[in-house]
């Protein structure tokens, strides 16, 4: 079964970093870092899906764990990157019950939904070495998170939350914020009212919650909130942010002032 989610059934937190370069290198030395968990952006990050495959690869064959946020959820779209081997995903922009319906069915196979056959010859089920994997394996193994990111998914929460076949609601408070006016102004009360009203419908309906960090609230703090998914640093960040320390230090060295 997917390790990843027999760890959050199992009601462990899982910290992650996203992988935005698309670089397989990259994504294999944060693993070796100490980031068993990676996440790769096919929404805003660099690549297609031969691309994320192949950083998906170098993840496991580093020991850790990858997730997909796929673009769209097209289901032409999630049935390739299933078939490619990828069975955690995160859907972006996912506004109602009927949207997260038509995601869910795309992502099992019948009798639990519609997803096109072609287990025997896909790399999930591992070129057809695991000949129980349509019947028996995919229907478990598959991790579906669905982005709450729109006022209009706020409002629709109760329903969208209780779809059957989605595991998680992953919050995106940029996005969110957005919906309504509020872009980059993250503590404003209503989008902190907003996320509010997701955390308390999908406790209720004991759905898992997942989201980024930020808005003041790191790993420790989303996980007292009873969160089961973070991600948190990516790749451009650390990259940026080393290159302009490094460069301050440089211009301390040589000058005496850092640049700007």
């Amino acid at each position: 079964m997917n390790s990843l989610k027999q760890r959050l059934l199992a009601g462990e937190f899982v910290a992650a970093a996203w992988v935005e370069l698309g670089n397989a290198d990259i994504a294999e030395a944060m693993v070796r870092a100490g980031w068993s968990v990676i996440v790769i952006d096919g929404e805003h990050g660099t690549g297609d899906l031969e691309q994320w495959v192949a950083v998906a690869r170098a993840v496991e064959a580093a020991g850790g764990e990858v997730v997909l946020r796929v673009p769209h959820g097209q289901p032409w779209m999630l049935n390739r990157v299933l078939d490619r081997g990828f069975h955690s995903i995160i859907v972006p922009r996912v506004n109602s019950a009927q949207e997260a319906r038509v995601i869910a069915d795309a992502c099992r196979y019948p009798p639990h939904g519609n997803r096109g056959y072609a287990a025997p010859i896909v790399r999930a089920s591992g070129f057809g070495a695991e000949p129980d994997y349509a019947l028996e394996t995919a229907h478990e193994e598959t991790l579906i998170m669905v982005q709450c990111e729109h006022v209009d998914a706020v409002n629709n929460i109760d329903e969208l939350a209780a779809v059957k076949g989605i595991d998680a609601v992953f919050i995106g408070p940029n996005d969110l914020a957005g919906s309504i006016n509020r872009l980059e102004r993250l503590r404003s009360p209503e989008v902190l009212e907003l996320i509010e009203k997701v955390e308390t419908e999908c406790k209720r309906q004991g759905r898992m919650l997942a989201t980024i960090t930020g808005v003041e609230r790191g790993f420790g703090e989303l996980k007292a909130l009873g969160y089961a998914f973070a991600i948190g640093i990516n790749d451009v960040s650390l990259v940026v942010n080393g290159a302009r320390a490094a460069a301050k230090d440089r211009d301390l060295a040589m000058t005496g002032s850092a640049a700007p």
